[in-house]
This record gives structure tokens, sequence and C-alpha cells, in this order.
């Protein structure tokens, strides 16, 4: 299975790195989970330098995308060569957005009618894109998913992890990267976000 972090010019590293991270606590040796960018490497909002492990035009195929945010989403969802890559299709895949990853969304219409979570500098242009905007962390209906604030991002994941492994396999990633002492917390938390927008049908852990 292959989980592809799109990653732009002018990332926001928590964005993508905690996602990185998190998803890669799993352990699953059947998956690939790489920085997608559309180019050879990309720097972030502070200067971070990171090499592409996947090409924007493997979104198209991968199971699960993730779009995560920057100071230049706006130039992005402008820019002809990215936009015309990214072929989303949620029937076949699950595709998510962290902060301004949402007006990426919005603009590729995956949001058409469906309320979506991003962060207050991005919610004027995710509402002038015709989206309801909610004031909460995570939000999820169907296969499509939105997170707000740049800790939100350990709940996407989560709900990525939930969709395919099963919540024994959340509780497991999130309890390794708790803070120390509030590992209950933090994990129940998360659940608590997330379970709301999962199917009866999601896997269970074996």
């Amino acid at each position: 299975m292959h989980i592809a972090i799109l990653t732009f010019p002018g990332f926001n590293e928590l964005d993508s790195l905690i996602a990185l991270h998190v998803l890669n606590r799993v352990g699953n040796r059947d998956w690939r989970i790489t920085l997608c960018c559309p180019d050879e490497s990309v720097a972030s909002r502070n200067g971070v330098v990171v090499r592409a492990q996947s090409r924007i035009h493997e979104a198209t195929t991968a199971d699960v995308v993730l779009v995560g945010s920057g100071t230049m989403t706006r130039d992005i969802v402008k820019d002809p060569r990215i936009m015309s890559a990214l072929h989303l299709d949620p029937s076949k895949q699950l595709i998510g957005s962290q902060c301004s990853g949402a007006l990426v969304l919005a603009k590729l219409g995956l949001l058409a009618g469906v309320p979506a979570c991003t962060d207050l500098t991005t919610k004027p242009w995710v509402q002038e894109a015709g989206v309801e905007v909610l004031d909460r962390p995570f939000f999820a209906r169907g296969n499509v998913a939105t997170a707000g604030g740049c800790l939100a991002s350990q709940y996407l994941a989560a709900w990525v992890i939930a969709r395919t492994e099963g919540m024994d396999a959340v509780r497991a990633a999130l309890d390794y990267v708790a803070p120390v002492g509030e590992r209950s917390e933090y994990v129940e938390r998360a659940i608590r976000n997330i379970t709301p927008y999962l199917p009866t049908s999601a896997p269970e852990s074996p």
C-alpha cells in the first residue's frame, strides 16, 4: 500500500513529518509511505530541505493521499503543472488534507457539499471556494478527511491507520509517540476525535 504525503514548496514541517512518523510507527512492511513532491527536493517554510521520496504523478495511483499545507498553497492551486497531475478518486483512495491542504481538495472538487477543517489563516480562502469550515480539529465523510491545526496531523494519521489496520494499531502507534505520563489521555483524545467518522466496517486489528 502506498501512502503519499503531498509536500509542496513552503511546506509546514509539522504537517508532513508528524504524519510521516506516526504512520511509520505501524511497522507494516507492505506499506510504502512517502513525501510526495512536485520536484526532486522542496524547502519548507523554515528552510528545511527534503528530498522527494515519490513524485506528484504517483499520487494518482496511491492508496492513500494526504495533502500537507504550507505558505505557498494559494500559489500551488494556481499552478496547472501541479493541479493537472492530481487525479484523485475518493471511491478508490483514502484522501485527507491538513490545514491549507483543504484548499487543494476544494479546488479539485473533492469537498463539494462536504464541510472541512482547516487553519485560521486558510479559513476565508476555503470559504471563498464554497466550502463550509468547521470549528474543530478533524472531520471526515466517507473516504475524505480534513484536519485543522498543525498538531491535528496526528488525528489524520490515526484515521488512516484506523481505516486500514484497525483501532489496536492506532493505540500502539500513538502510545509510542505520546508524552510520557500522558499516554492514556493523549491516545484516548485522539480516538475520540476520529471514532465518529469511522465506518462500522472499519477493520479490526488481528
